[in-house]
């Protein structure tokens, strides 16, 4: 299974930080967020990554290279007019990440989940691995009732920006900028996303704060 990692995000809750140097570059536990991210992925047996970037973009593929360094095989996706979000973002690398069902994962999060067990035929059009709420997301994003999500619900979990997707997801949809939030909310209602609860560690670094206290704490685990 092909995997996407999201890294074309500007940083703007980490400026000045990201003004010289992209999110996905910056270091926990002395390596780059992407590379603990690669790593994790090839372990899992998913060697074949995509690359989305924008924001000082050029530096990401000078650090990653082809991928041989970790065993992979890296391709990129640049959007050179600006991030496009990401659902614009995967819409966009599409053509590079073929018709089965694909990973991706945000490149600015921190994770011990075992990605070698994402369903590699999700049943409906994504599945989703929900966390629970840290203090910056108090309210949740969605529920979680019987494997499925759903966007109403007693309890609500935090989208861990870890998930699988049909291409199919996209269909129809016109390219340009746009977020994933809404066609994961439009599918849930229709009762086609799967999801899990992971409680292991997640981390997730979009902020000055968060950024230092994942330094903090980050175990390599």
């Amino acid at each position: 299974m092909k995997a996407m990692l999201l890294a074309a995000g500007r940083g703007e809750r980490l400026r000045p930080i990201t003004d010289e140097t992209p999110k996905p570059l910056l270091e926990v536990g002395g390596k780059a967020l992407i590379a603990h991210l690669i790593e994790a992925l090839v372990r899992a047996g998913h060697s074949d990554i995509v690359i989305n970037h924008a924001w000082l973009g050029a530096q990401i593929e000078t650090a990653v290279g082809n991928g041989a360094q970790f065993d992979a095989r890296v391709r990129y996706s640049p959007e050179p007019g600006g991030a496009l979000e990401t659902g614009g973002g995967i819409l966009n690398a599409l053509p590079l990440l073929g018709d089965a069902p694909f990973i991706a994962i945000n490149a600015d999060i921190l994770t011990d989940y075992p990605l070698a067990r994402l369903p590699a035929d999700p049943a409906g059009l994504a599945h989703l691995v929900l966390v629970n709420n840290p203090d910056h997301n108090p309210g949740g994003d969605f529920s979680l009732e019987a494997g499925r999500v759903r966007n109403q619900g007693a309890t609500k979990y935090t989208f861990s920006g870890i998930g699988v997707y049909r291409p199919s997801l996209f269909e129809d949809h016109p390219p340009g900028c746009f977020s994933l939030t809404p066609l994961l909310r439009a599918a849930a209602d229709s009762g086609q996303v799967s999801g899990e609860r992971y409680a292991g560690i997640w981390r997730d670094t979009g902020s000055a704060a968060r950024l230092d206290a994942a330094r903090r704490d980050w175990s390599g685990a």
